[in-house]
């Protein structure tokens, strides 16, 4: 049976740990190494990171010469801190290896799975705990995270372990300091990485919970004055020498800027209706989410049970601010998943997660389904982009299709244990499917247009011998990634600009987009000495936009 192994495993918290840590390993591994900088947030994160290992100023946070006065400084401190190990331990050129930086998102995202597992046992038995921090693992969000080199899966480790104290002290009545060490700890990592989220979803929950009691006293045992002032000794330090080096900027930018800017309105065109979270759920959550619309019905009307309550509190208040923002990005949400995966091992553990009714086992269908929907859009997008699949592509296929068919049958049989003993397996099989077999194989090659770049620039390189490095210049691609992936100084430019960085010294190349072709070409005042290397056309992920770029370098400097 597939649901044996659940038994076996949460035999013991020691096997429970070791078994959820080797799963959601293998869940996040398949194309943590291999894929390019993605979306245009990480190559920003880590280049800034990079710039700080290059300057030795850990305070000031800067993109190129751009202040990046966004988040704070704890998720830089955390990619430095895991690059300089993989320095340490031998690997080389760790500063250019994308994976280095991804390491905290790594770490966080498995620890996220680990905290859940803890603190769901005060909710519910062992095995249940177990199922539910397996089903947060499998979403194909916290994968998703977990492969990028930003603050969202660390914050969410930090929303846990705030949450997890806190519901130990709400339900098991655990009144010692370690307990409160955990939750002011949390709280303070999680200002220093993004600000305001990780005290927020506590508190608001804390509110809730105290307006229902008609009190706030049960809040004492986590001796908030030591605690506030153990978070103001940790964060306080990096706020007054940040707030020294730019003058106050970073506050202006930050509470000014960015944060009340998304409030106000929408941010970089993020903007969103209400509800969007709640749409975008039932994809980003899977294959939770429709365990999720099945546990509903139990945690709502059982509102009034302690660990129903806590569970609504965590997770209704604030995800009505997050749908009342403006501004709403898919990964906002993230560190409520948790809590909805809570309620799904609450409705397991009193045997109210069933597929008797009719209508359970058609939402139990979209676990198959929404599977199925990845190769079919993948395809898709072969057929648009006139892209040929790759061997494996096909391989991972048949084995999804088995699987899914597999699903099928127990939800045909009622077997929800078996159905949810299945689902880490069916997340692997499609991160495999979507991370090793399509974005780290040829068939991402029209996409991957900063890391063709960065080789035409390789090739240059090692065919020169009048160059021991090269200086490189873009006109038109404007792309976080191509930085990150040629050099800290990479000029970005105009057509114009372009022409005028080639003239002025050798060992340059420049990488020139259709568009500023024209006044590149104008602005040459020799084109004899100009030599062409290479034309790569492609796709630029961010829009969809075709892409045409030539690739220039001086005559002089290739044998």
């Amino acid at each position: 049976m597939p649901a044996l192994w659940l038994e076996k495993a949460a035999l013991t918290h020691g096997r429970a740990a070791a078994w959820l840590s080797l799963v959601t390993l293998l869940l996040f591994l398949p194309g943590f190494f291999t894929l390019p900088p993605m979306d245009r947030d990480e190559p920003r994160f880590a280049q800034a990171t990079r710039q700080m290992l290059e300057t030795g100023d850990y305070v000031a946070i800067r993109f190129q010469d751009e202040a990046r006065n966004k988040k704070p400084v704890g998720i830089y401190w955390l990619q430095a801190g895991a690059v300089r190990a993989a320095e340490t331990l031998g690997w080389p050129d760790a500063r250019s290896k994308i994976w280095a930086f991804r390491l905290p998102s790594l770490l966080g995202a498995i620890g996220s799975v680990l905290l859940t597992y803890w603190a769901a046992l005060p909710f519910m038995s062992r095995r249940q705990a177990l199922v539910a921090a397996l089903l947060l693992g499998s979403t194909l969000l916290l994968g998703v995270e977990a492969r990028l080199a930003k603050t969202d899966a660390v914050v969410t480790l930090t929303v846990v372990a705030a949450m997890g104290a806190l519901a130990r002290l709400r339900l098991r009545d655990e009144r010692g300091f370690a307990n409160a060490a955990i939750f002011w700890t949390a709280l303070a990592v999680g200002i220093l990485v993004k600000g305001p989220i990780t005290p927020m979803v506590p508190a608001l929950a804390a509110a809730i919970l105290s307006i229902h009691d008609r009190s706030a006293r049960w809040l004492l045992p986590l001796r908030p004055a030591w605690g506030l002032a153990w978070c103001l000794l940790v964060v306080a330090p990096w706020l007054v020498l940040i707030g020294l080096k730019t003058g106050g900027g970073f506050f202006a930018d930050s509470i000014g800027g960015d944060m009340l800017g998304k409030v106000a309105g929408a941010k970089e065109a993020h903007g969103a209706p209400p509800l969007s979270y709640f749409a975008a759920f039932w994809l980003t959550a899977w294959p939770m989410a429709p365990f999720a619309a099945l546990a509903a019905p139990f945690v709502w009307r059982n509102w009034r049970r302690p660990a129903s309550l806590f569970v609504l509190a965590w997770l209704v208040p604030s995800w009505l601010l997050f749908e009342l923002v403006p501004t709403k990005l898919p990964h906002y949400v993230l560190p409520l998943y948790p809590a909805i995966a809570l309620g799904i091992g609450l409705a397991l553990d009193n045997d109210r997660l069933d597929l008797a009714a009719r209508w359970r086992r058609l939402v139990a269908m979209a676990v198959p389904l929404v599977a199925g929907i990845v190769p079919l859009a993948v395809l898709a997008a072969c057929l648009i982009y006139r892209i040929a699949p790759v061997w494996p592509f096909f391989v991972a296929l048949f084995i999804l299709l088995a699987v899914l068919g597999t699903m099928i049958r127990l939800i045909w049989v009622r077997n929800i244990q078996a159905l949810l003993a299945l689902c880490p397996f069916l997340s692997l099989i499609v991160a495999v499917l979507a991370y090793s077999t399509v974005l780290t194989s040829s068939m991402y090659g029209p996409f991957a247009i900063s890391p063709r770049l960065a080789q035409a620039s390789a090739a240059v390189l090692a065919q020169s011998r009048a160059c021991s490095a090269l200086a490189p210049a873009t006109a038109g691609f404007r792309e976080p990634s191509l930085v990150f992936l040629t050099r800290t100084d990479l000029l970005i430019t105009d057509g114009t600009g372009a022409a005028e960085f080639l003239a002025s010294a050798a060992c340059r190349i420049v990488f020139i987009e259709a568009a500023q072709a024209s006044a590149f070409m104008t602005g040459v005042p020799d084109r004899r000495g100009l030599h062409f290397v290479e034309r790569i056309k492609g796709i630029n992920l961010n829009g969809g936009k075709p892409l045409d770029i030539e690739v220039f370098v001086r005559q002089e400097i290739l044998p």
